[in-house]
């Protein structure tokens, strides 16, 4: 680990994070290693015990770090990266070789509320959606919750075994020879909820992502809104600007 400098306009703090960062990066820590005692980067580095937990913590909020109780600090797996596409969280993870799997939460029909309606352009006498929350799971892991919306007049018979073995974007395809054309999609930190904390095993007021994606089909209609909300410390996401 490299040594701070304190004649630097960084805080001591900030400086101790990154060297923790550098040797990680350079693999002078791997993957499920322990970090050295704070006591000991403490002595190293000359600075307090206040300071290096300051930016152990840091780390550990940003996903680079863990802690388990009793036995330490613990250098985490590398995040996957995540490449915006046109594809369904299955195909996604399909295309990783990663396990993935669902767990069905709700699947209902409801009248729509006037957010929805509009961003789904919703006849004025078809105003029904399709509702589904799935907790989506990778490797065993909670990774993702995910709200989807669904002109119900469009899809009326999606049924919950219609979901069971194939990607909402499969059956859009193969089912109604829906041709997806493009999406608009946001994204924006948040911080967790008790009950999203819990679905995702996720501290209370943990940081995630939240992407809200609504996407076309060829004549420009909307087919789909999707409000997702991903772990930050498992995810970060690449966008390929051309």
């Amino acid at each position: 680990m490299k040594k701070i400098s304190k004649d630097s306009p960084l805080p001591l703090y900030y400086q101790i994070k990154e060297a923790i960062g550098d040797a990680i990066e350079n693999g002078e820590l791997s993957p499920g290693e322990l970090i050295p005692p704070e006591r000991e980067i403490c002595d190293f580095q000359g600075v307090s015990r206040m300071t290096v937990n300051k930016a152990i913590m840091a780390l550990v909020n940003e996903g680079v770090l863990y802690r388990e109780q009793g036995k330490g600090t613990f250098v985490s797996k590398p995040k996957e990266k995540q490449k915006l596409q046109l594809e369904g969280f299955t195909e996604q993870m399909q295309r990783k070789g990663l396990k993935a799997s669902n767990k069905l939460l709700s699947f209902k029909i409801k009248e729509s509320n006037k957010q929805i309606i509009e961003i789904l352009r919703l006849p004025i006498k078809e105003t029904r959606v399709l509702e589904i929350n799935m907790l989506r799971i990778i490797e065993d892991e909670p990774y993702a919750i995910e709200t989807i919306y669904i002109p119900y007049y469009m899809c009326k018979d999606i049924t919950k075994k219609t979901l069971e073995s194939k990607s909402l974007y499969e059956v859009f395809r193969e089912k109604y020879n829906f041709n997806l054309q493009f999406a608009k999609q946001t994204i924006e930190p948040i911080v967790l909820n008790e009950f999203e904390s819990n679905l995702l095993d996720q501290g209370v007021n943990a940081l995630a992502l939240m992407f809200r994606r609504t996407t076309y089909l060829d004549n420009g209609i909307p087919i789909e809104h999707t409000r997702e909300i991903y772990r930050s410390d498992k995810y970060k996401y690449e966008i390929t600007l051309t």
